[in-house]
């Protein structure tokens, strides 16, 4: 027998504060990396998309992963990727 899932998420990250740090000029860069670590985990993004303060995720997880522990390595991978690259001037984690 096999097993059939379809689960979407919509997940929303907030830059701290609110503030307006994740300018329209590297947004590109970010999306594309989050895309790559979604990808390595097996799980099938749909879109992904944001403005100054914020991203929306929508993505299908790999059964075998815990939407917490996605999120944190999301969280975590991103955070360093911004500040490694120096993608976005005012970030603050």
């Amino acid at each position: 027998m096999s097993t059939y899932t379809q689960l979407l998420y919509q997940i929303v990250f907030s830059t701290k504060n609110r503030e307006k740090t994740l300018t329209k000029n590297n947004r590109d860069e970010l999306f594309k990396y989050i895309s790559g670590l979604l990808k390595n985990k097996k799980c099938h993004l749909y879109i992904i998309n944001g403005v100054e303060d914020h991203i929306h995720i929508i993505t299908h997880i790999h059964p075998t992963i815990s939407l917490s522990s996605l999120i944190k390595d999301i969280k975590v991978a991103s955070s360093l990727h911004i500040k490694e690259k120096n993608l976005f001037l005012d970030f603050i984690s």
